[in-house]
């Protein structure tokens, strides 16, 4: 019997294929139900997961489409995700699979225990929405004001709740358990610390995440090796000047020509101080001071963000942005006070999870996930990742005739990325665990 062998590091198990090939044949059926319909599915497993988990998803992926579009018609944002969070709980009582509420305040986690004994794999979704008014003009557009899911995360939380059914009734041919992570909290990047202090990734030895892209046309998948995402780190610059007239302004100390030296000499930190191959941005996204035309204020508020993939470039960025504030308080007699807050680490895909899940992908799919390049958008998963082998899944979203772009109030997915979604990471978890 053909054996796979695992990369370093895992254990070397057989492939579901050749464990189910052993069984006797039996007669599948199709389910029809448009609902989750729990039982249904291990009717159709014996000797075809590829097929099986295929039929499966398109049976549930109406009333997948019909739970995205509820969550998405009521947006929450983070730590707000109340209603959400009872969707997903009603979701895993109606399967049967024990979960826990309340876990990071909103997050929801289930576990589904396999047949026989192995490792737990953690499977993550995101579930909060963006403070975006949204403008699609869809039939089920958020009905809350200047609230949108304008990232996908009523994509994932569906998708999650439909693999959820899938493995549920696969659980009889999982060696291990399969954690089901429904987190809130992610646009903010705290989420998922809150749901690790509460116990999220306790023994967890493998964690896969996913995410829909909208630049990939549905039905396509893609993967990063190493780091894929960023490290996000913030900064708050206070920068106090003595407020006066405008037309006397060597009576005053105008913080406004400060903060803007600061803006400026910022931008030297990534062409002058970091290495032109490590990707390093640098960006200062709010500036707030003054009342009107001609009143030196008092003082100048900076919100800014850095973005890194190498950890030295991340410390160099940190230390040279607290260094140039002290230089600009010196140099300009104002006081600078920066508050600067590390956030997230770069999220680095493992090489142990990342092939044997983009190979089953390829599998299950009959396309081989296409290997992309990395993002300086950050993610929290990445705390999972800091604590298990992890890697995550990009899983194409683009509608045919659309450009559409994450973070926008025009953005508007193909639904039909759910039963892709639903496929691909149900048949990564069974491989994984076979």
């Amino acid at each position: 019997m053909a054996r796979r062998k695992r990369a370093a590091g895992l254990p070397v198990r057989r492939t579901v294929l050749c464990f189910l090939n052993h069984r006797a044949r039996q007669p599948r059926r199709r389910v029809r139900t448009p609902t989750i319909d729990a039982g249904a599915i291990a009717a159709m497993i014996p000797n075809d997961p590829q097929r099986a988990i295929r039929d499966a998803a398109a049976a549930i992926a109406p009333h997948l489409v019909e739970l995205r579009r509820d969550i998405h018609r009521v947006p929450e944002l983070a730590f707000q995700e109340i209603r959400t969070a009872g969707i997903v709980a009603a979701e895993l009582t109606r399967l049967g699979i024990a979960h826990r509420t309340g876990v990071g305040v909103t997050g929801v986690v289930g576990e589904i225990t396999g047949g026989r004994p192995g490792p737990t794999l953690l499977i993550r979704a995101d579930m909060d929405a963006l403070p975006i008014h949204e403008e699609t003009g869809l039939p089920f557009a958020s009905g809350v004001d200047g609230q949108m899911h304008a990232c996908g995360h009523d994509i994932h939380t569906a998708t999650l709740l439909g693999v959820a059914a899938v493995l549920k009734d696969l659980a009889p041919q999982i060696a291990g358990t399969v954690r089901l992570v429904f987190q809130p909290a992610e646009e903010v990047l705290e989420g998922a610390a809150a749901m690790i202090a509460d116990g999220a990734a306790d023994g967890a030895d493998l964690a896969i995440g996913f995410h829909n892209h909208p630049d990939m046309p549905v039905g396509t998948f893609g993967y990063v090796r190493g780091a894929c995402l960023a490290a996000s780190d913030r900064f708050d610059l206070v920068v106090q000047g003595k407020s006066g007239h405008a037309a006397h302004p060597y009576a005053a100390v105008d913080p406004i020509v400060a903060a803007a030296q600061f803006i400026g000499q910022a931008q030297t930190v990534v062409s002058r101080e970091i290495k032109p191959l490590h990707p390093a941005v640098v960006t200062v996204g709010m500036v707030q001071g003054g009342t009107t035309y001609n009143i030196i204020p008092e003082r100048v508020h900076l919100k800014g963000t850095v973005r890194t993939l190498h950890a030295d470039a991340r410390d160099t960025a940190e230390a040279a942005l607290k260094r140039l504030a002290q230089g600009i308080a010196t140099g300009l007699r104002v006081g600078c006070t920066m508050t600067y807050a590390r956030k997230v680490p770069p999220l680095v895909n493992d090489a142990r999870v990342l092939e044997p899940v983009i190979a089953a992908v390829a599998r299950q799919m009959g396309v081989a996930p296409v290997e992309g390049e990395p993002s300086m958008g950050a993610e929290d998963f990445a705390e999972f990742a800091a604590r298990a082998p992890a890697f995550q899944l990009r899983i194409g979203s683009g509608a045919a005739g659309r450009d559409d772009r994450l973070h926008n109030a025009f953005y508007q997915p193909d639904e039909r990325c759910i039963e892709q979604g639903v496929q691909a990471l149900s048949r990564a978890a069974l491989d994984l665990l076979a």
